[in-house]
């Protein structure tokens, strides 16, 4: 990969890895470390990575980066949640946005991935494995449960609108 063809990987391909992370981490300097250390291992690697797997292999390094993040900060992350969970009340939601966001935080960090990967990013199950390491078959089953988690919040009184 040359310097060029970089720069038009950059151009193409930062807005949408950066939505993927940031919807999943929910932090914007957190997704941009993250797309930036994803930007770096593709010009660290660029002798070896071909252009036309550019996209996927940025978005594989920035997947694996973002589950490490994850991981790095679960503890604090589960203390906020269980603190922020005991102070909520019960109110009715306005916000499809936020009706939205909140059931996809429901789901873990995989789920969350896979749907976000297959229905908001459109890649296809083969592309979806590669990235996140599972067979094809962990992907559709993984995301099968999802979207029924996702639906049985959806469907709640409290959340139709």
């Amino acid at each position: 990969m040359t310097e060029k063809e970089y720069n038009k990987c950059v151009n193409l391909y930062a807005d949408n890895v950066y939505r993927f992370i940031v919807k999943n981490l929910r932090h914007e300097e957190n997704a941009k470390d993250v797309v930036q250390s994803a930007f770096e291992k593709l010009w660290i690697n660029r002798e070896t990575v071909e252009t036309e797997r550019s996209k996927s292999y940025l978005f594989t390094v920035a997947y694996h980066q973002m589950i490490d993040h994850i991981r790095k900060n679960k503890r604090i992350k589960l203390q906020e949640d269980f603190s922020a969970e005991t102070k909520m009340t019960h109110q009715p939601h306005h916000n499809i946005n936020k009706i939205l966001n909140e059931a996809l935080q429901r789901l873990s960090e995989t789920q969350r991935s896979l749907v976000l990967l297959k229905d908001y990013e459109g890649y296809s199950y083969d592309e979806i494995a590669k990235i996140t390491s599972l067979s094809e078959s962990q992907v559709k089953v993984y995301l099968h449960r999802a979207r029924i988690q996702l639906k049985t919040y959806l469907v709640k009184p409290e959340n139709v609108i």
